[in-house]
């Protein structure tokens, strides 16, 4: 598994062959306990069930979970492996204190790794980064995450990113344990890197589309330069929602032999987008330049629109989510692995709602909270 450090976990899990399709219990006996052995009482995985039940039931703090672990019934600790003392076998739940020791010790790349969904066969993986403001601290910044999720909205794994460091750094340690075989992986501006590029495409065999701003000067020059005007095939999008009406005019050209100097590129695309706020009546105009290595062949105009589209994905579907209905910037979780760790039980919770069928998370955590103690084990698979 991956090693321990104070601050952040950057040595990806190698054992993530054999986890797919199985319950949540088995991935997380993976992981290795982090305390010492000397006084130990409550068994490791069974809290780290009681933490992610209680996530999907709604709690938002180790307080919250604390209280939600005091008054679990003897059924739900029965099937959360919780201690048992006495002659009578009488479950025993973990303290808030214990719940938040453990959490904030144990192996954030390892956890997020096992507790994600698999993205292989996956037509699209986004990538992007949030940071969970109510953890800073002092002088000590907040924790920045790096998450990655598939275009149907399951997340996948992610990764705190060093103090004084970027998004870059990380691009290849979150994706390198996974199987990316035929997936398109799509990113923002910051991570148009020509390494970023060849690792994806050389190394994991996957795709990418990735979107070329100020930040590559030369290479969005030269994508504003192409003979836009002059191409025929394009996609017309329109969609009215959000209190603004918009239509997305995509064009795509074929590159391979422009020498554009960034890895593997195929195509460019270039996306106008017309936006009309209803209630103003203001119109606004962007464009966005993309590059992707995938071939006029294997990507249509309208395709590439909705992997562009797909990026906003983990945005919405995600960040957005932890937000609003788990208040995570509120969240004063600031210690030890806690921030990371709890928003990967965030994310297991979104996964396990998702999966379950809720559309709108806030509403699948009501209807869970009605009966707390049995249907969040039931959505997690805990027998």
């Amino acid at each position: 598994m991956c090693r321990q450090s104070a601050t952040v976990c950057l040595i990806k899990s190698p054992a993530l062959e054999g986890t797919a399709g199985l319950s949540l219990v088995e991935p997380l006996r993976l992981l290795p306990d982090p305390r010492r052995c000397r006084g130990v009482r409550h068994p490791f995985v069974a809290v780290l069930l009681v933490a992610a039940s209680s996530v999907v039931a709604g709690a938002r703090s180790y307080t919250a979970i604390g209280q939600w672990s005091t008054n679990a019934p003897q059924h739900a600790l029965a099937r959360l492996g919780a201690r048992v003392v006495g002659s009578l076998s009488v479950r025993v739940a973990p303290s808030a204190a214990t719940i938040r020791r453990i959490v904030g010790l144990v192996c954030p790349g390892g956890l997020a790794d096992l507790t994600g969904a698999d993205p292989a066969g996956s037509d699209s993986v986004a990538l992007d980064g949030k940071a969970a403001r109510g953890s800073r601290h002092g002088q000590t910044p907040a924790a920045h995450l790096l998450a990655a999720m598939t275009g149907d909205g399951r997340t996948v794994t992610q990764l705190r990113i060093p103090d004084r460091t970027n998004e870059t750094t990380c691009f290849a340690a979150l994706l390198a344990p996974f199987d990316l075989t035929g997936v398109t992986v799509t990113a923002d501006a910051l991570h148009t890197q020509r390494a970023h590029a060849r690792f994806l495409v050389d190394e994991k065999k996957a795709h990418y589309l990735l979107v070329v701003k100020a930040n590559q000067p030369e290479l969005h020059r030269r994508l504003r330069s192409l003979p836009w005007k002059d191409i025929t095939p394009r996609r017309y999008d329109r969609e009215s929602g959000h209190g603004r009406r918009e239509t997305r005019v995509t064009r795509a050209l074929t590159v391979t032999d422009l020498g554009l100097d960034f890895p593997h590129a195929a195509q460019a695309v270039r996306i106008l987008r017309h936006r009309t706020d209803r209630r103003t009546g203001t119109v606004s105009r962007q464009t966005v330049y993309v590059i992707t290595d995938l071939s006029s062949h294997q990507a249509s105009p309208q395709r590439l629109g909705q992997l562009a589209r797909s990026q906003w994905t983990i945005e919405n579907r995600l960040h957005f989510v932890r937000d609003t209905t788990f208040a995570e910037d509120a969240s004063k979780i600031r210690t030890g692995h806690g921030p990371e760790n709890m928003s990967t039980l965030r994310n297991l919770a979104i996964n396990a709602l998702r999966a379950a069928g809720h559309r709108n998370i806030a509403a699948g955590i009501r209807h869970v909270s009605y009966e707390p103690f049995t249907r969040p084990l039931d959505l997690l698979d805990i027998v």
